[in-house]
C-alpha cells in the first residue's frame, strides 16, 4: 500500500514550501521506496506518492530508483574472505617456521656449549681422563688422543658456533 500526501493549490510561494515539506515527509516516511512520483489529481491538488498514479495521468518522477546491487558483491566478498584465510594460513606457516628455527638455534647453542665444555676438559691435561672400552674396562686417554680430539672439536666449533 502506497503512502499519499496531498497539497491544496494555494499561492506559489506557499505551494513551493508545502511541496518541499511534503517531499521531506515522503523521504522520512518512505525511505526505502524505489521512486517518488508527483502528479496533479482531477481536483487540481498536487499529489506525492511512492506509488505511480492510477490511469493515464502525467507523472513526474522525483527520485530515481536506487542503483542496481553489485552483481559481483558475493564474488568480491568470497575473494576477500579467501585472501584473508590465505594470509592467516601464511602467517601460521611463518610462525611455525620461526618456531622451528628458534628450536634449531637453541639445539645448536646447546651443542656448542657442550662442545666447549669438552674442549675445556681435554685442555686440562693435569686431570686424567678415563673412558670405558666395549668390554667395560677403564682406559686412560693419552696426550696425543687428547690433542687430536681437542683440535677436531675446536674445528667443529669454528665452523658451527658463533663467537660470543
Amino acid at each position: 500500500m502506497g503512502t499519499n500526501c496531498t497539497v491544496q493549490h494555494i499561492g506559489v510561494g506557499r505551494l513551493l514550501a508545502t511541496g518541499m515539506l511534503a517531499l521531506g515527509c515522503m523521504m522520512v516516511t518512505c525511505p526505502a521506496s524505489a521512486a517518488l512520483y508527483k502528479w496533479t489529481d482531477a481536483n487540481g491538488r498536487v499529489v506525492y506518492s511512492d506509488q505511480p498514479p492510477p490511469g493515464d495521468i502525467k507523472t513526474e518522477t522525483l527520485q530515481a530508483p536506487p542503483p542496481p546491487a553489485n552483481a559481483n558483491a558475493v564474488k568480491d566478498m568470497a575473494a576477500k574472505d579467501l585472501e584473508l584465510k590465505k594470509r592467516k594460513l601464511e602467517a601460521a606457516e611463518n610462525e611455525k617456521k620461526a618456531d622451528s628455527q628458534r628450536a634449531e638455534l637453541a639445539k645448536k647453542s646447546e651443542q656448542c656449549a657442550r662442545t666447549q665444555s669438552q674442549i675445556k676438559q681435554l685442555a686440562a691435561e693435569e686431570i686424567a681422563l678415563i673412558r670405558y672400552n666395549s668390554k667395560g674396562e677403564a682406559v686412560y686417554v693419552d696426550d696425543a688422543t687428547r690433542r687430536k680430539e681437542r683440535a677436531d672439536l675446536e674445528t667443529w666449533v669454528k665452523a658451527n658456533c658463533t663467537a660470543g
